[in-house]
C-alpha cells in the first residue's frame, strides 16, 4: 500500500474465476464497494493548471493533500476498483485487484480536460505513447534516455491544459459533469448542427471524393485482376 493506491494479490485472487469479496468486511481499506456507497451522487471540481492538479472545489492544495482527499472522496462512493490479469516482465501473467480512488479521479479529470485543450492528432498519439511509457514504468526503467524524451513531449502537450473539471461520482461511477478552459479549442460556432457560415456543407462532396479515392483506385484495380 502506498499513497497512490493498495493491491490485493494471492490466495483465491489467483483463480481469475473467482469474484472479489468486495463487499467481505476488511477486504477493501481505501473505500467501499459499488454496492455500499450512498444513494446521492457527489459532485466535485478539479482545477488543473498546465496539466497539474492544484485544487479541489476551489480549495488549493499540495499534490500530497490532493490525492489524500480524493481518495477520501473516491473511496466513500466506491471508485477506483480494478481487476486485472496482468502480463509481468518475467513472462506469466499474474491477476490483482486494486483500489486506486484517487488516481482513477485524477486520470478521468485529466483525459477530459485534454479533450478540450488538444487538437485531435496530438491527442491520438499522446494515447498511443501512453502504452511505451507504461512499460517502461512498471518495467523498472525510469531511469532511461526514452522516458526522459518521453516526459519532454507530455511536457509541451500539457502548456495549455488548464482549466476545471466538473465531476459526478455515484457508486462506482464518475461521470462527466461540465469542463472548462481558457485554452479549449471548442467553439460551439464551428460544431453547430444547425444553419451557420463556417463552411459550405456543399464543400463536403469534394472532400469525400479526394478522402476516398485511394480506395477507389485500389478497388477498381481490384476489379480488373480479378476478371
Amino acid at each position: 500500500m502506498n499513497l497512490w493506491h493498495l493491491s490485493h494479490e494471492g490466495l483465491d485472487l489467483e483463480d481469475p474465476a473467482n469474484e472479489p469479496q468486495y463487499n467481505k468486511p476488511g477486504f477493501l481499506e481505501l473505500g467501499v464497494s459499488p454496492e455500499a456507497a450512498p444513494d446521492k451522487p457527489t459532485y466535485i471540481t478539479i482545477s488543473f493548471e498546465k496539466g497539474i492538479p492544484v485544487a479541489i472545489d476551489g480549495e488549493k492544495m499540495d499534490g500530497v493533500s490532493l490525492i489524500k482527499k480524493l481518495n477520501k472522496i473516491g473511496g466513500e462512493n466506491g471508485i477506483g476498483l480494478f481487476d486485472v490479469v496482468e502480463n509481468r516482465l518475467v513472462g506469466m501473467k499474474s491477476r490483482g485487484v486494486y483500489e486506486t480512488p484517487g488516481g482513477t479521479i485524477l486520470y478521468h479529470a485529466h483525459d477530459v480536460l485534454e479533450t478540450i485543450c488538444l487538437d485531435k492528432e496530438t491527442q491520438h498519439y499522446k494515447a498511443g505513447l501512453a502504452l511505451k511509457y507504461a512499460d517502461l514504468v512498471y518495467n523498472g526503467q525510469w531511469y532511461t534516455p526514452l522516458r526522459e524524451a518521453m516526459d519532454a513531449f507530455v511536457d509541451k502537450t500539457q502548456e495549455t491544459c488548464t482549466g476545471e473539471v466538473k465531476l459526478k461520482l455515484y457508486k462506482g461511477n464518475i461521470i462527466n459533469a461540465g469542463v472548462t478552459s481558457p485554452y479549449t479549442l471548442y467553439s460551439e460556432d464551428f460544431a453547430s448542427f444547425g444553419e451557420d457560415d463556417v463552411y459550405d456543407q456543399k464543400d463536403s462532396a469534394g472532400f469525400i471524393n479526394l478522402f476516398g479515392l485511394p480506395i477507389k483506385v485500389k478497388a477498381m484495380l481490384d476489379a480488373e485482376r480479378n476478371k
